[in-house]
């Protein structure tokens, strides 16, 4: 952080009368250890730090990004040469006239600094529960820092540590289970548990296929399998600018026409999360609810929404896709999963989802890794895979039967040009009917 400060003390010096500056900060230390066989195959640390520079001028404005070296004369200089690189590119710029600049001078600071387990430790963990089984994975983990200051005054510094091991269990047959284990401290006992219920999972694999003739089928819906359904619904759904121009999925919920589940409540929970409580854009940001009993409540809203629309900016991001999104948990206890579904499909996770009616919040999808044919409560078998094509409102509406009260943390799994900071907190879903097309 005091490499941060002196950068923006040495910015705040340089820029002229006439111009404001936004100056964003990501570093992270990370190690990534990559399994397969269930013996580690590649190991690696990567350190690096970079700004993103913001130059505004007369309603004009440009970004640039810059690649820290770690010394402070040599920072400071790629900072001043993109500083000028900006001035120079300003003049060729039209004005823009959805800027709108926070001119608060806030201040946040978060760090949730718990320390991470040796990394001998874990690997002799992972190597030792999965000794005997085909596990192909990936594990990073480390400290992820977030800045951002203005020239208005305004400073924020998120810090935090976490952690994400991403594997499958590949059974002889070339089907596997998926799963996942993340969150900010690890626990032997509970990674024990997930590697188990993988383990259990992995060994009905090997059971002739149950054949499924397309229909309704009642069905649970695992948190990664919910995640996929979620993660569709965020690309617009809550976002300001999608919602008035009439092309967010959830346009029939946020107009009052069509609710959700009383059991279905979702926010924006930045509080705890590894999420900072400011935005690229210079607006903090704090908890949103976004959908309460079923019931559409608030949106996403940027500072080029906020100025096209005249809605009060609250820091979303520029795509308004949430970055910490929590699902209220049920009352449906893990133990009694199988026996409250009775007889239908468990499914442990979705892929490649798409919209097949985006008006009508209906969503195609295929069911993939370890999804089984369920009778009277018990594991029967495998079932090959299936394409799904259903209505949000109908899967998390009038369908929905049961969340969960245990919830699972996904991170995002992300790592390109750096670990991604996103996640969700999930229930597992019991519904009364999905739909399989083929």
């Amino acid at each position: 952080m005091n490499d941060f400060k002196a950068l923006v003390q040495w910015l705040q010096q340089a820029v002229t009368d006439n111009e404001q500056f936004h100056l964003g900060y990501a570093a992270e230390s990370s190690e990534f250890v990559r399994f397969n066989h269930a013996k580690v195959r590649q190991a690696g640390h990567v350190q690096q730090a970079s700004l993103n520079l913001k130059l505004i001028s007369d309603g004009r404005h440009a970004d640039l990004g810059i690649t820290l070296a770690g010394s402070p004369a040599l920072d400071r200089q790629r900072l001043a040469d993109g500083l000028q690189q900006l001035r120079d590119t300003l003049p060729l710029l039209p004005q823009d006239p959805y800027l709108l600049l926070n001119q608060e001078p806030w201040q946040s600071h978060n760090e949730h600094v718990r320390p991470l387990p040796d990394l001998a430790r874990v690997l002799e963990e992972i190597s030792q529960a999965a000794a005997d089984v085909d596990l192909v994975g990936f594990y990073a983990a480390g400290p992820i820092s977030r800045g951002f200051a203005s020239s208005n005054g305004a400073f924020g510094w998120h810090q935090a540590n976490s952690f994400n091991f991403d594997f499958s269990l590949f059974h002889a047959n070339g089907e596997a289970v998926k799963a996942s284990y993340a969150g900010h401290t690890w626990d032997s006992a509970e990674f024990a548990a997930r590697l188990q219920q993988a383990r259990a999972q992995w060994a009905f694999l090997g059971r002739p296929l149950h054949p499924l003739p397309p229909g309704h089928y009642r069905a649970y819906l695992a948190p990664a399998a919910l995640e996929e359904i979620i993660s569709i619904i965020t690309w617009g759904g809550f976002s300001a600018q999608a919602i008035a121009s009439k092309g967010s999925s959830l346009q029939k919920l946020y107009a009052g026409e069509q609710p959700l589940s009383p059991l279905v409540t979702v926010t924006e929970q930045i509080s705890g999360s590894l999420s900072q409580a400011f935005s690229t854009e210079g607006y903090p940001r704090g908890d949103v609810t976004l959908i309460k009993a079923g019931a559409a409540c608030d949106q996403l809203v940027n500072s080029r929404s906020a100025a096209e629309y005249g809605l009060p900016a609250n820091g979303a991001s520029s795509d308004e896709s949430p970055s910490a999104l929590q699902m209220a948990a049920g009352t449906l206890a893990q133990a009694d999963i199988l026996k409250q579904l009775g007889t239908g499909l468990y499914i442990s996770n979705l892929w490649y989802l798409n919209y097949s009616d985006l008006p009508a919040a209906r969503l195609t999808g295929m069911t993939r890794f370890a999804t089984f044919w369920v009778e009277n409560g018990e594991i029967k078998a495998p079932v090959s895979t299936m394409r799904f094509d259903d209505s949000v409102y109908s899967l998390l509406g009038s369908q929905l039967e049961a969340l969960t009260a245990e919830r699972e943390l996904l991170l995002s799994p992300s790592t390109y040009g750096q670990r991604n900071t996103a996640s969700n907190l999930l229930p597992g879903a019991l519904v009364k009917r999905l739909t399989l097309t083929l």
